[in-house]
């Protein structure tokens, strides 16, 4: 019975690393594409600022169904539900100005964070890197209160301030990916012995 578990921990840390690693990919390209592109043209900056929270979605869909399932991982069925309808509402506030849209990405942030916190405190007791991603949730969380403290100022937000958040993001996936990476090397280096 303890093999199994550790077989499945094992896979589900190979899985994590793989995911973590990709989302870290996707952030780097993302900020890119808006510090080059995104602060030129207003439109392409709006399809970023839609397509952020768009690929979140799809990252916790992805994520749950490979950890058991949308249905035994609440915070990502819910994440997954909240980013989906934030890149609907960003859509919906391009038309407002970025005021709005940083608003609402701001409290995106702030929950989305959070859900990220409670998948990594209930990731902690059986996989590693869960604490950069707590740090990440909280940090994301913090972060939001400062884009509604921005979008409530007269003058407008660009978007290379939601990139320099998901640079900070990025930054989190890709130690965590480092991380179990180093983890699970370890791991086959003590096996082999």
């Amino acid at each position: 019975m303890s093999t199994t578990i550790q077989s499945t921990d094992n896979v589900q840390e190979q899985w994590l690393t793989r995911y973590y690693f990709a989302r870290a990919i996707f952030s780097i390209i993302w900020v890119g594409a808006a510090f080059s592109i995104g602060l030129k043209d207003a439109a392409i900056a709006g399809v970023l600022l839609v397509v952020y929270p768009a690929w979140d979605a799809c990252a916790n869909w992805a994520d749950g169904a490979a950890s058991g399932g949308l249905s035994r991982n609440r915070t990502q069925r819910i994440n997954l539900w909240v980013s989906g309808l934030t890149a609907l509402a960003v859509a919906l506030a391009l038309g407002s100005g970025m005021n709005a849209v940083v608003g609402v990405i701001g409290a995106w942030a702030i929950v989305s964070g959070l859900l990220q916190l409670g998948t990594a405190v209930r990731r902690w007791k059986t996989l590693g890197a869960q604490w950069i991603m707590v740090l990440s949730g909280a940090q994301s969380a913090l972060a939001g209160g400062v884009f509604i403290v921005q979008s409530r100022m007269a003058t407008a937000p660009s978007i290379d301030k939601v990139a320099g958040y998901a640079a900070v993001g990025a930054l989190y996936f890709l130690i965590s990916g480092i991380w179990l990476t180093v983890r699970q090397v370890r791991r086959g280096k003590k096996q082999a012995i």
